[in-house]
């Protein structure tokens, strides 16, 4: 006998009915072995809650067997190798047990520009992503190891406002580890220096944004349009950095300001009169060039590290990552997971420029290349939890991100301090 179209057989909807009736029994046998509790003496809300506990419960145990399984994949990788190693290969994992070793609020070298949780920034994730990579293990950053690595030495940055912030990420990294009777700050004639005491060392702050000399280096002129660059002078710059044995230098952002730049070089009788437009890229040829003629003539590879923190990105333009909403990276709250994601804000024909010179010098430069792994973190900036003018961003202000977020400057704690992990590694 034929059953109704659309209507199932009395043997099939029995069938399914037992089934169902089965799979809850089997549920109810493991609230009872899970919770210890007949389910006969329950009422609806308690089953309700036993529910959800198992649900938890069972969760926890996958984050367990996923937790166990990166260890597994940790366990597999080969000891970070400079020489073996690739940077720029991995990917950024959350890990909300990570341990922060400072904040904003208790490292009192932080810049107000960066202090984002100071300046009112309500979410907290950015601070627990960390970079992975793929084939090798990357050390965590070491406090203790690391003021053992610069006993007796100076180490100083050298460069803008995003190698000060290294600068200072590296500091608060170090300090909790040395007793505030053993440590001490000092501003000396522009040059920020952090001193350990009982480790005879100092990490020191130089500001050079071009490297080589500019009417804007002293007193910053805000118009790109009346800097000028004296491309092959570097003397005055330089004579600070004689003596030091760990030099860390980066150079970019202020070289993006237009298409062109105002340069002069050699001896002209009227000074800063005397400049020619050169595109961005040759003048900032040139200057590399002077740099590395430096410190291939003045410095010692025996006795100096010199390392180069490539450029860092910006996130400026929202549509890279498919966001069309035009607020550049505002309220951004997790990296770009894509692998290898590469947008518009590191410009390539730059990397290829300092790789040329370095390539040319026979002073060996390492390369801290954080360009890749920061290109990810879209969710790192300071957006709107910043200041202006010397001021935190008001309410209103906040309130326009098309105007004024800063897509170019990194929170801290945040994204330099994987800079200063990747530094740990090579020293």
């Amino acid at each position: 006998m034929k059953a109704h179209r659309g209507k199932l057989p009395v043997s099939i909807v029995v069938s399914v009915i037992g089934g169902l009736a089965f799979a809850g029994l089997i549920f109810i046998e493991d609230l009872r072995i899970v919770t210890g509790i007949s389910i006969i003496k329950l009422n609806a809300s308690k089953l309700q809650g036993i529910y959800n506990s198992t649900m938890i419960l069972r969760r926890g145990e996958r984050q367990r067997r996923a937790l166990e399984e990166g260890l597994m994949d940790e366990e597999n990788k080969i000891m970070f190798d400079p020489k073996r190693c690739s940077v720029t290969e991995g990917k950024w994992v959350f890990n909300e047990s990570k341990y922060l070793p400072y904040d904003d609020t208790t490292c009192p070298y932080i810049d107000t520009q960066v202090s984002c949780k100071r300046n009112g920034r309500p979410d907290k994730e950015y601070l627990y992503w960390e970079w992975k990579l793929d084939n090798c293990t990357l050390p965590r950053f070491d406090a203790n190891s690391m003021l053992e690595k610069i006993r007796g030495k100076r180490m100083m940055f050298v460069g803008d406002s995003l190698q000060r912030a290294q600068w200072a990420s590296f500091v608060c990294l170090v300090y909790s580890a040395i007793p505030a009777s053993k440590r001490s700050m000092r501003n000396d004639h522009g040059i920020f220096i952090f001193t350990a005491m009982e480790y005879n060392a100092t990490v020191e702050f130089y500001w050079a944004p071009f490297l080589i000399e500019s009417n804007t280096d002293e007193q910053i002129i805000p118009d790109p349009n009346r800097r000028i660059l004296h491309v092959d002078s570097i003397v005055n710059h330089a004579r600070h950095w004689e003596g030091v044995d760990i030099l860390v230098f980066e150079t970019y952002i202020w070289w993006m300001s237009g298409q062109t730049i105002k340069s002069v070089w050699g001896s002209f009788a009227n000074g800063d009169e005397g400049f020619e437009e050169l595109d961005s890229t040759i003048a900032y040829k040139i200057a590399l060039k002077t740099w590395a003629n430096w410190i291939d003539s003045r410095l010692d590879p025996n006795k100096t590290k010199i390392f180069f923190t490539t450029m860092s990105p910006t996130h400026m333009r929202s549509a890279d990552w498919n966001h069309d909403e035009n607020i550049r990276c505002f309220n951004e709250t997790k990296p770009v997971l894509k692998k290898g994601y590469r947008g518009t804000g590191a410009d390539r024909r730059m990397m290829e420029i300092v790789s040329g010179v370095v390539a040319r010098m026979k002073t060996p430069v390492t390369f801290l290349n954080v360009t890749q792994l920061s290109e990810h973190r879209i969710d790192g900036h300071v957006s709107v939890y910043t200041e202006s003018q010397g001021r935190v961003l008001t309410d209103e202000q906040k309130a326009d991100p098309e105007q004024y977020a800063d897509c170019i400057h990194w929170c801290l704690p945040g994204v330099p301090d994987t800079w200063n992990q990747l530094l740990y590694a090579y020293l």
